[in-house]
């Protein structure tokens, strides 16, 4: 399954998308963030697929036609596993909303004590 996960704000988040990354079985993997997100590193030595720059101070409306336009043709199968544990609730709703509308299903993945798990 393809892993997809925003890079974006919030205190240690980017912890749970490296451990993601670390830990889960991929074919395909796909960061989304800003300029800043782009000095993202996974420490262990994972290739990740591809970084989609993305600008996240655009209008809601905005950033999911972005979102849209960035990963049309770069999406493999029918469902993906998607990390938003980074990121505010616009960026959520314009990626998710990008997502069903390309369309692919959504399964949300997380990083527990207990290994990956889907939700």
């Amino acid at each position: 399954m393809e892993l997809i996960a925003l890079l974006s704000s919030g205190q240690g988040t980017w912890a749970q998308v490296s451990g993601l990354i670390k830990h889960g079985e991929w074919d395909k993997i796909i960061l989304l963030g800003d300029d800043f997100s782009s000095q993202f590193q996974v420490q262990e030595k994972k290739e990740i697929t591809e970084f989609i720059k993305i600008d996240l101070k655009k209008r809601i409306k905005d950033l999911k036609e972005e979102f849209s336009q960035k990963l049309k043709g770069k999406l493999g199968g029918t469902e993906v596993a998607l990390s938003i544990a980074s990121g505010d609730g616009k960026e959520h709703m314009a990626l998710i909303s990008a997502l069903i509308n390309l369309p692919v299903g959504i399964r949300f993945a997380a990083l527990t004590k207990d290994g990956v798990i889907d939700l």
